[in-house]
């Protein structure tokens, strides 16, 4: 009977028995070091950029769009293209465009939280601004303050326990916790013993001090508030990482890695990282924007093809994409929320998504079964340890990914990434041998005939 089972079953593989754990632990340290120094999708385009410039080959060029989004392009003979793509933005919570005000003895800043949050997990936490500002004199200012040991950090407050019961504890969760309240503090001495407004100038004060930042600056600026706490091993055993911003730069990092690590293929290889996903992928920085236009574009000029037309759309049927974002790994403390057969877990290696979208498989991307069938070859071949999964019960939830707005240029598009545990918190967990097996799926596939 074992036999039969070991024949007919499909079995779930945990990653570190499968792989060279000294491999797994050191990509890992070099991914921490990336998140580190990448919490906005601006910072994260200057990383590929600079990454880009310091690895680059023969045959190989990068299009940045708005300093938000960005493509690596490595061309090769056939026509088509064998695309990775991710996003870099992540949830957060943004500055509003007028934000400093005082109020009961302390400088605030009024804020408009980005992407899918719960609210609650933001409070109390240490938090760094990330600011990019154009001035009212056309200079331009990018700095983060709160990431370094001796910098200054911020936080929203939350309520004593003692005083909570009415304001919120016995209201439900989205009642309870108000976005117009997850004001920031950013100082409490007066400029003066005048009455009115004296906090609010003296932050201004130093801020024009050390800065030159006037109120109206605020106007043309992103500043993003961010957790500030490294990324860090979690477990005795170090085999997970907790940080911020892994949906879905885990994803971005490992087919950074897989696209340097590869050589050229059959079809041109396409690294693709867009902004805006967290909220819908609008914008002219996002995936539904014509930047993947402007790629395509620019590769048929470089491979001496017109690009009319029909020569757009021919070389986007002859293409095909993961979709690099990551799915959710069960929470042993939570696990009625996912039907286990069709779930995935830590430590089992990268999940292929067929679908994602909502209850009856709205907005989604259902990725062909003959392209699948593909993929999952090519994973068998080259020993990636793969699992798949869906998110969560039917009708218990859902989310999507860019997935569903590549595949409308009639691109065969599958998600595939790894799995997290508390995704979309501050502080997310991911396996350290599941990055490793992503990083060889994405290499897989970018070799893949």
């Amino acid at each position: 009977m074992s036999n039969l089972k070991d024949i007919l079953f499909m079995k779930r593989r945990n990653a570190w028995f499968k792989t060279d754990r000294e491999n797994i632990f050191k990509f890992a340290q070099g991914y921490k070091d990336f998140l580190k120094k990448c919490k906005t999708e601006r910072e994260t385009v200057k990383f590929v950029n600079e990454y880009f410039l310091n690895n680059r080959r023969d045959r190989e060029f990068i299009i940045v769009n708005r300093n938000k989004s960005v493509a690596l392009i490595r061309l090769s003979e056939d026509f088509g293209m064998k695309m990775i793509a991710s996003h870099i933005d992540a949830p957060r919570i943004d500055l509003k465009q007028n934000p400093l005000f005082e109020d009961s003895g302390l400088g605030l800043f009024h804020t408009h939280y980005y992407g899918g949050i719960k609210k609650y997990q933001w409070l109390n936490i240490p938090i760094s601004l990330h600011i990019f500002m154009v001035k009212s004199n056309k200079e331009t200012l990018e700095i983060n303050i709160g990431e370094e040991l001796d910098d200054p950090i911020f936080v929203i407050p939350d309520l004593l326990p003692h005083l909570s019961k009415k304001v919120i504890d016995e209201k439900v969760t989205k009642e309870a916790f108000d976005a117009n309240k997850l004001n920031i503090i950013c100082g409490s001495i007066p400029f003066s013993e005048e009455e009115k407004d004296q906090i609010k100038l003296n932050i201004l004060n130093y801020l024009y001090e050390r800065y030159k930042i006037v109120e109206e600056d605020f106007v043309s600026a992103e500043i993003q508030a961010v957790p500030a706490f490294e990324p860090r091993d979690l477990g005795f055993d170090r085999s997970l990482v907790g940080a911020y911003g892994q949906d879905d730069r885990i994803c971005a990092y490992a087919s950074l890695m897989a696209f340097f690590d590869v050589e050229i293929s059959d079809k041109t290889q396409v690294l693709l990282m867009v902004d805006k996903e967290e909220i819908g992928s609008e914008g002219n920085t996002s995936a539904q924007s014509s930047f993947v236009y402007d790629i395509v574009i620019e590769i048929l000029k470089r491979k001496g093809i017109e690009p009319t037309f029909a020569n757009i759309l021919n070389f986007f049927k002859s293409s095909q994409c993961l979709s690099a974002d990551v799915s959710a790994a069960v929470n042993p403390m939570y696990k009625e929320v996912h039907e286990t057969d069709n779930a995935a877990y830590i430590n089992n290696g990268v999940v292929i998504t067929k679908f994602t979208g909502h209850g009856g498989k709205y907005y989604s991307n259902d990725a062909n079964t003959e392209f699948v069938a593909k993929v999952k070859e090519a994973f068998n071949r080259d020993n990636v340890i793969w699992q798949i999964a869906e998110l969560g019960k039917v009708d218990e939830g859902g989310g999507g990914t860019i997935a569903k707005y590549i595949s409308k240029h009639n691109i065969e598009t599958l998600d595939c990434g790894p799995a997290l545990i508390s995704m979309h918190s501050p502080f997310e967990i991911a396996s350290k041998a599941d990055l490793y097996e992503t990083y060889k799926a994405y290499k897989s596939f970018l070799m893949m005939k």
